[in-house]
């Protein structure tokens, strides 16, 4: 039987208890990360859009680790943006930042209107390092 087992990055953010969910759930040899947005460790967000955007890279980053993945083991990425056309050139930039060298993660982004007060999220699944050792 599948084993779910959560993953909460250090500095637990106040988001994951005032919303109830899990920063990240393993699963066999993947592990499934919440969406991340640029939040503060109090939960609110990064009022500056490119600050926004990394500070929810960081955040995803630091989800990873606690899952004993890296940026490297992430295999799907799907993002949300509440202003795509204004918005992307500036993900794009941060994105190629944190993903310099193909192959590149599967990516789908998609417009939303409502991000409880946040402009950005990515949300991912990575497989776990000790898995593609196999």
């Amino acid at each position: 039987m599948n084993q779910r087992n959560a993953v909460f990055p250090a500095g637990r953010h106040d988001l994951y208890t005032s919303h109830a969910y899990s920063a990240a759930i393993k699963s066999d040899d993947l592990l499934f990360v919440s969406g991340h947005v640029g939040s503060r460790s109090d939960g609110s967000p990064e009022p500056d859009f490119e600050a926004q955007v990394r500070l929810a890279f960081t955040n995803l980053e630091a989800t990873l680790q606690a899952g004993g993945c890296k940026l490297d083991d992430i295999v799907d990425v799907t993002t949300f943006h509440t202003d795509p056309e204004k918005q992307f050139g500036t993900v794009m930039t941060v994105k190629s930042e944190v993903f310099p060298i193909a192959p590149y993660p599967n990516w789908t982004a998609v417009g939303v209107n409502w991000l409880a007060g946040f402009d950005f999220e990515i949300k991912v699944i990575a497989r776990l390092p000790q898995a593609i050792e196999r």
